[in-house]
């Protein structure tokens, strides 16, 4: 026999699941109500749906009478009887109109079923409201319709009206305007009334809720549905709302089969959802795996070093690219040590004491990465650049820094080679254009050892009279200015001599900050040697806002030497027929800056014949030359010069004769806005 004890444990269970199911099947009942009040929202939605369809057509098609009405009868007189009879058929309409183009009424029509709508307050009240209406249709190229507005009546009542314009075409031009007087309340009544079943209410309102026009009269009921659809028309937009206070449908004939059909979905559809979430796991297992392998192959073929560290600097991960490329196993790079084993010994302090200031957290590092020096098994050194970043787990904090590390050695000695290369390529440029000042020096240093020679004769010849007789008044001053002529004469022809000298001997490729105007005066006095043998007068235009740049001073000076030498040159070779005064102008000024830098631009204009478009083409091309005796690397090498610099060398034609070539150079920024070079660890 069971204790009472236990007895009043199962009436407590038997009263939990009892009340358990009449929850289960309270809810269902509730949902069972909820369902077929929406079934009745739904019809109602529909209903409305349908009648603001209703409407649309009924006013589309009066539109079309009203244009047949138009192009059958394009006299006033036989105009108006047509519209008598439109307006018989259409009770919703009380008046038409036929206006002239500035909207003059040129003859109406209204309902036979009213006395007139504007009988109090006349037309002319609604002009405004019809002037809208048409300028909409006018632009829309079709009916328009006003906005309602409320007429009263002489009954004591009222009527909310609308207008609708419809332009006229003829022969494709504006000819008037149809205006057809709407009757909202008549516009429910004939065009949706029919369709009413009783305790059904039809209501036209604004968007705000402002009823116009109501046809029905729905019973009281204890609940309300509320169907509403949006009426828009060109030029107004209303809301037709349909009222109904029909009861809810009975639920309990059907009820049991209901809920057995229910709990019975309901458990097909736990055990669908089962299923569905074993395949899901499944699916997402296999999707991980294959995620996981593709991963591990992608990392194992990377040919650049993944290395990740914690916050202490200890190294978590390294991909086999990172161990080829320092020669030692994973098992070797991920063992806990004081040091790591591809810092070179000498080195380690200092790049001990770099890692615990680089690996804090928020620490700014370049995006552009930095480069350091590691070691490898055998102990060789090799210069690698690395890129870090934060690492950040999936709750967005970070646990370590992931690094990207490029081995650049056979990138360093492409660079020395190209260094070497360049230097080469540089010199003989240099002895090329030395080459070929020879003539000049040549016939510049004639005049000043000429004088020179004068002068010494002359003094000779002064000494000699001086010890013959006595020496006449002056004699002194003579001689004194002789020997200051010969050393001025000797002064000019060493200047001549230095400059070429100076110039080949060059060779350091050291950037600073030069002000643009001591690049001009450095080669002026070798422009100026070959200039005076070509007759070409040299002018410098230097804007005094210009700030220094930052170059190479030899490697740009041969560049503006270079340029100006061939403008020269192409003003020897002009057309005859125009030859004048042979000008040659070096400008600077300041160039179009950006949001990081600034620039200088420097210009060399001829006034020679321009360039032939075939020469264009290949002007910049190496070994491409229209001189007999040129090596074609003269603008190749000015273009590479200005390109290792950052800048632009280009040329254009200067009217109505000429050529400009202009190439730019970037401001010298001071050090102290520059950050200082950082290096990895």
């Amino acid at each position: 026999m069971a204790s009472p004890r236990r007895w009043s444990r199962r009436w407590v269970l038997w009263g939990l699941l009892v009340a358990l199911l009449l929850g289960i099947l309270s809810t269902l009942v509730w949902l069972a109500g909820r369902y077929e009040a929406g079934l009745v929202q739904s019809l109602l939605e529909e209903d409305a749906t349908q009648m603001a369809t209703d409407i649309r057509t009924g006013l589309t098609r009066n539109v079309q009478s009203l244009q047949a009405l138009q192009a059958g009868s394009p006299s006033p007189e036989g105009w108006r009887f047509p519209a008598a009879e439109l307006l018989r058929e259409n009770r919703e309409i009380a008046r038409v109109e036929w206006r002239d183009a500035a909207l003059a009424i040129v003859s109406l029509a209204e309902t036979p079923y009213r006395s007139s709508v504007f009988e109090r307050l006349g037309r002319d009240s609604a002009q405004t409201d019809i002037s809208f209406a048409c300028a909409t249709a006018r632009r829309f190229s079709g009916p328009a319709y006003s906005i309602s507005y409320f007429l009263p009546q002489s009954d004591g009542l009222g009527l909310e009206v609308m207008d609708m314009c419809l332009p006229v075409q003829v022969g494709g031009r504006l000819a008037g305007y149809l205006v057809a007087t709407y009757s909202l309340p008549d516009v429910l009544s004939e065009m949706v009334g029919k369709q009413l079943a009783g305790g059904r209410g039809l209501a036209l309102t604004e968007a705000d809720g402002t009823r116009l026009a109501m046809f029905g009269n729905p019973a009281r009921g204890s609940r309300t549905y509320i169907a509403q659809q949006l009426l828009d028309l060109p030029g107004n937009t209303m809301v037709l709302r349909l009222e109904s206070r029909l009861g809810t449908p009975a639920l309990f004939p059907n009820l049991l089969t209901a809920l057995v059909t229910a709990m019975t979905v309901a458990l097909a559809a736990v055990l669908a959802l089962l299923g569905r979430d074993m395949r899901r796991r499944l699916k997402v297992e296999h999707d991980l795996a294959d995620a996981l392998a593709f991963r591990k192959a992608m990392e194992d073929s990377l040919v650049t070093g993944m290395r990740a560290r914690d916050l202490q600097g200890r190294v978590t991960y390294v991909n086999p690219a990172f161990c080829q490329m320092v020669g030692l196993d994973a098992s070797e790079l991920l063992k806990p040590a004081a040091l790591p084993p591809y810092w070179p010994p000498e080195q380690a302090t200092e790049y001990q004491q770099r890692q615990s200031r680089r690996l804090e957290i928020g620490a700014n590092l370049p995006r552009e990465g930095f480069e350091s020096v590691f070691m490898r098994r055998d102990g060789s050194r090799f210069p690698v650049l690395i890129i870090e970043a934060p690492l950040i787990n999936a709750v967005g904090k970070q646990t370590g820094w992931m690094s990207a590390i490029l081995d650049v050695s056979e990138q360093r000695r492409i660079e020395e080679l190209s260094r070497a290369s360049q230097d080469r390529l540089q010199a003989t440029a240099r002895l090329a254009t030395v080459g070929e000042m020879a003539s000049l020096l040549s016939h510049e240093l004639n005049q000043p050892l000429a004088a020179i020679s004068s002068y010494a004769t002359g003094s000779l010849n002064l000494l000699q009279s001086a010890d013959a007789i006595a020496q006449p008044p002056g004699h002194s001053a003579d001689l004194q200015l002789a020997m200051r002529r010969i050393a001025e004469q000797a002064e000019r022809a060493g200047k001549v001599i230095k400059s070429v000298h100076d110039f080949v001997r060059r060779r350091d490729q050291v950037r600073e900050p030069i002000a643009p105007r001591a690049l001009l005066d450095a080669v002026m006095p070798l422009v100026s040697l070959q200039a005076r043998k070509l007759a070409v007068r040299v002018q410098m235009e230097i804007d005094d806002n210009c700030e220094p740049v930052l170059c190479d001073r030899t490697m740009v000076e041969q560049v503006l030497l270079n340029l100006a030498r061939n403008g020269m040159q192409a003003m020897q070779l002009m057309d005859k027929a125009r030859r004048g005064e042979k000008l040659l102008v070096l400008r600077v000024r300041p160039a179009a800056s950006n949001a990081v830098s600034r620039w200088v631009e420097f210009a060399v204009i001829d006034h020679g014949d321009g360039i032939p478009e075939e020469v264009a083409r290949q002007l910049f091309t190496p070994f491409f030359t229209t001189k007999a005796e040129g090596m074609g690397l003269g603008l190749s090498l000015c273009r590479t010069v200005i390109e290792q610099h950052g800048g632009f060398l280009g040329f254009e034609a200067v009217q109505p004769h000429g050529t400009i070539f202009t190439f730019t150079l970037p401001v010298s920024v001071r050090s102290t806005d520059q950050p200082p070079a950082a290096q990895e660890i």
